[in-house]
């Protein structure tokens, strides 16, 4: 009897030793399904459906307040209104107007000459101007730390291969009311809509705001930098 006994607590933990791992494996693959059903879900699942309704929406970012019609705000969550630690607007150019009906198709398009702008208003403590951003940020990347002349009034900076930044472009000019700094992706055969990042601007204490635009709109930047700034100031209360 105590032979058969220890056949059977032998078995028992045989059996033990490849149930966890395979718990395991079951446990990776369901998450990886879910992961997967998640990135693949519906684009109107993934962007949040815009809104025509201009009611207007407080909000604030670090004690900073904004009253903003919602068809400017991207997601619901924005619309709900309250403390934020971002808020997200896009607008259409060339006069920066909010979502309507008339206007869906654009607000959905992303063809390379599209004329939306994304707005991101965020908390942001470190503060650094676009200088200090220049000198310390960039400038160990780049080929030529002074750059070259380049169109539309702008300084063209090159990155170095192998530094993380080699497929894009840096752009640096004066907006009118200070350096502006544009990082913009290089157009590749697997990027045939490339962007340009007007990159963090403090518009108050702890609070940056920097923009994305289609690279073909470049020629517009001074214009859509004087409207990013217009309109980040006629929300803000």
């Amino acid at each position: 009897m105590r032979g058969a006994s220890s056949g059977e607590q032998a078995e028992i933990h045989q059996h033990s030793g490849w149930l966890i791992p395979l718990g395991l494996v079951l446990v990776v693959l369901l998450l990886s399904a879910l992961f997967l059903l998640y990135d693949l879900r519906p684009a109107l699942l993934r962007n949040p459906a815009p809104t025509a309704d201009s009611h207007i929406v407080s909000l604030s970012v670090r004690g900073v307040h904004f009253e903003v019609p919602g068809n400017y705000l991207e997601s619901r969550g924005a619309r709900r209104g309250g403390d934020q630690d971002a808020i997200g607007l896009y607008a259409l150019l060339p006069d920066l107007r909010g979502y309507s009906a008339q206007d869906s198709a654009q607000f959905f398009s992303n063809a390379a000459d599209s004329p939306l702008v994304h707005l991101l208003l965020r908390a942001d403590t470190n503060g650094l101007s676009a200088a200090d951003r220049l000198a310390r940020i960039y400038r160990p990347y780049l080929v030529d730390g002074d750059g070259a002349a380049a169109s539309f009034g702008l300084t063209r900076y090159t990155f170095r291969g192998g530094t993380g930044y080699e497929s894009n472009d840096l752009y640096a000019g004066d907006s009118g009311t200070g350096l502006l700094l544009l990082l913009c992706e290089r157009p590749a055969q697997d990027l045939p809509s490339p962007n340009c990042l007007a990159i963090d601007r403090p518009v108050a204490q702890g609070v940056n705001l920097s923009y994305r635009f289609k690279l073909a709109q470049l020629a517009r930047w001074r214009q859509i930098a004087s409207g990013a700034d217009a309109l980040v100031a006629r929300f803000r209360r």
